[in-house]
């Protein structure tokens, strides 16, 4: 019988997802987490939301995973600090898988971020200037002489609510 050390030690990997490369010592989920600074819970997290393939596991139900997993989350955590949702990370991981290098499909996807956050960085600039006129505005307004139906003179009753406008 082999202690838990060795068992460890000798496992090595064995193809776990048709068509990926597996290599490398095999570990298991905790040494995996430690490795990739994740949370065992957020690597089966990333496993129920199909961006991390579920391992093979052992008799005992332990996960065993691979060098690929470890690759795999550092992508994806670079995909999300990129601005990637993990539906767009599973995209571009299928058209890795089904087609090789996904990289137009990345390229694609960055574009429609960076307009997209042209777009909020201009609506918030708008925004900015709106809150800088209300609060010059209220260095010229008595707060003893506000209407009594108005909650408050320096916001305007009538002025349109950001983002609440008729579509």
């Amino acid at each position: 019988m082999q202690s838990k050390k060795t068992v460890g030690a000798d496992r090595k990997a064995s193809p776990a997802v048709e068509g990926q490369a597996q290599y490398g010592r095999l570990v298991r989920i905790g040494e995996l987490a430690a490795k990739a600074g994740l949370t065992a819970k957020a690597i089966r997290f990333y496993e129920h939301a199909g961006v991390l393939p579920e391992p093979e596991r052992q008799p005992s139900g332990y996960r065993d995973y691979d060098d690929s997993a470890l690759a795999r989350l550092r992508f994806v955590k670079a995909a999300q600090a990129a601005g990637l949702t993990l539906a767009e990370i599973r995209q571009v991981i299928a058209v890795r898988d089904l087609s090789g290098p996904p990289c137009r499909h990345v390229t694609d996807l960055l574009d429609t971020h960076a307009a997209d956050l042209d777009r909020r960085i201009a609506e918030l600039s708008a925004l900015r200037e709106e809150v800088r006129r209300l609060r010059d505005r209220a260095n010229g307004l008595d707060p003893d002489h506000c209407d009594d139906m108005a909650v408050c003179h320096v916001i305007p009753a009538e002025l349109p609510a950001a983002g609440l406008e008729p579509g």
